[in-house]
């Protein structure tokens, strides 16, 4: 059971949190707005209260007046200058209209009434009855209410030996009205004030949030440049906004300068990596070039192990030459560039993983298709995806390769009909040293990355699908890499309708021994 503390407590804090939702503008000129009404309430209840006892003053101040005016009309001193001459004048003698007078005798009959016409015809309105005949009313004058009215009454003495009451009411309607009048003039007052205070503090609120939207604009420029060195604008007034520019630009100077110190160190770590890469190549060649020859002249174990140490440098040399391609790919030096055949190229890659693919059933189209690159960086990114068909298919499964011009750009295709790569890998496969699962599953984890950055480094574009999207059990690879044709060779070499019967020749389906044979004798 929910107790009412907690109920109020978890109703305090939605409203807490709502009031946090609202813009800052918002709540200052609701502040202002609230308080402004609080003040002119208070005010305006003081000023009621004060106003409706002044008015009150006010009535009875003109009432009493009205009568002895009265008083003196009906009963002077000389009693034949009475100006009371039928009871129709006595409307006639009251100050206010809604006043009624009345002349009573001591038995209560009423002798003339300012409600009665002349011919004693009476006027609908509520009858004002006497003050009790006692010694004291009789000798002075009484004042009391009666339903709506106001009353005063006094003994008097008109005409020759005419006696009875004077009675003079007025509705206490005109106070209510007054009041009401007062009290809605001060309501306007209150609400008027409210809204023109709410007006006035959203100005001032827009006018001192100004320095603070230029500053989060100038943050949002900052963010979508991601530029640090941006200057920030500063108020002139030396307020809370100022000390935070100032803060903020000195921040911005702090991540300018630890970028500008990640960058440098990023761009000494790259340097080195490929400077050391390619001094490595050096002694490596040495140290592979004396294993051969160990090799050739050991025998028995001594021979085996010379043969363990050559591959094991091979391997080493292979991924020298990886770390120092990319290397250079991060610290962006670019090989000269060159009118290259990717045809040709590919005709090459195919021939030196001969030795490897033996047990694969290898299909190659090499289209004459000319773009301006580095011929070595080519021939290892098709290299790549040659072994990557070959080492993560099993034997027997079909690869093929092709190179031809689509759309002014020249293209490369090599698929296989192997497991192929789970959707949710394809994107990861291209990182470093990320590498399949399940037996199939070698090498550093840096060849498809290799890809990636020489594709990049010759403007071109890498594409992974399924080969046989149909085929669940074999849905296979493929990699499609678009190059822009090189614009030098266009005019030399023929168009891509007179290459294509060529490139129909070369078309082979072999494996992968028979393949390096061809090459060799050519």
């Amino acid at each position: 059971m929910v107790s009412p503390g907690s109920s109020i407590r978890s109703a305090a804090r939605a409203t807490f949190s709502a009031y946090r939702r609202v813009p800052v503008r918002w709540r200052l000129a609701g502040g202002s707005a609230a308080l402004t009404c609080v003040i002119l309430a208070s005010f305006a209840t003081i000023v009621g209260v004060l106003a409706n006892g002044q008015v009150r003053n006010l009535f009875v101040e003109s009432m009493s007046n009205g009568f002895a005016t009265l008083q003196q009309q009906v009963e002077p001193t000389d009693v034949k200058a009475s100006t009371l001459t039928s009871c129709a004048n006595l409307t006639a003698l009251a100050i206010e209209d809604t006043a009624q007078i009345r002349l009573v005798n001591l038995n209560g009959d009423t002798l003339c009434s300012s409600s009665m016409t002349e011919k004693g015809t009476p006027v609908n309105v509520p009858v004002v009855d006497p003050p009790a005949p006692t010694p004291a009313a009789l000798t002075g004058t009484q004042t009391y209410h009666q339903g709506p009215y106001e009353v005063m009454a006094k003994w008097i003495t008109w005409g020759a030996e005419s006696h009875g009451w004077l009675i003079y009411a007025r509705p206490l309607s005109q106070i209510d009205q007054t009041s009401s009048r007062i009290r809605v003039f001060l309501a306007f007052g209150v609400l008027g004030g409210a809204i023109l205070a709410l007006l006035a503090g959203l100005y001032v609120a827009q006018r001192a949030m100004r320095p603070i939207a230029e500053l989060t604009e100038a943050a949002r420029e900052i963010e979508l440049t991601g530029d640090p060195t941006r200057r920030i604008p500063r108020p002139a007034a030396q307020d809370e906004v100022a000390e935070l520019a100032i803060t903020l630009e000195g921040m911005l100077a702090s991540l300018a300068a630890a970028r500008s110190d990640t960058e440098a160190a990023l761009d000494r770590q790259r340097e080195f990596v490929a400077d050391a890469s390619h001094e490595l190549r050096t002694p490596l060649t040495s140290v592979l070039a004396n294993l051969e020859l160990l090799a050739e002249e050991l025998h028995g174990e001594q021979a085996d192990s010379a043969h363990s140490a050559l591959r094991s440098t091979r391997r080493m040399r292979r991924l020298v030459g990886d770390l120092l391609l990319l290397a250079r790919a991060d610290a962006k030096r670019d090989a000269p560039h060159r009118p290259t055949d990717l045809g040709e190229v590919l005709a090459d890659a195919a021939g030196e993983l001969s030795p490897v693919a033996e047990s694969h059933e290898l299909t190659l189209t090499p289209g004459v298709a000319v773009i301006d690159a580095n011929r070595d960086e080519l021939h290892r990114l098709i290299l790549n995806l040659l072994e990557n068909a070959v080492n993560h298919t099993p034997q027997g499964t079909a690869v093929r390769a092709s190179t031809s011009v689509e759309d002014g750009h020249a293209v490369l295709v090599v698929e296989d009909g192997g497991p192929g790569i789970p959707a949710e890998m394809r994107q990861r496969v291209f990182e470093r040293f990320v590498r399949g699962q399940g037996e199939t599953a070698s090498g550093t984890g840096l060849g498809l990355a290799i890809v990636r950055a020489v594709a990049a480094s010759h403007r071109g574009e890498v594409a992974l699908t399924s080969a046989h999207p149909w085929d669940d059990e074999h849905p296979g690879s493929r990699f499609r890499i678009s190059f822009p044709l090189s614009a030098s060779a266009t005019v030399a070499l023929p168009s891509p309708v007179a290459a294509a019967p060529a490139a129909a020749t070369q078309t082979s389906t072999t494996t992968g021994r028979t393949i390096g044979r061809r090459l060799r004798r050519s």
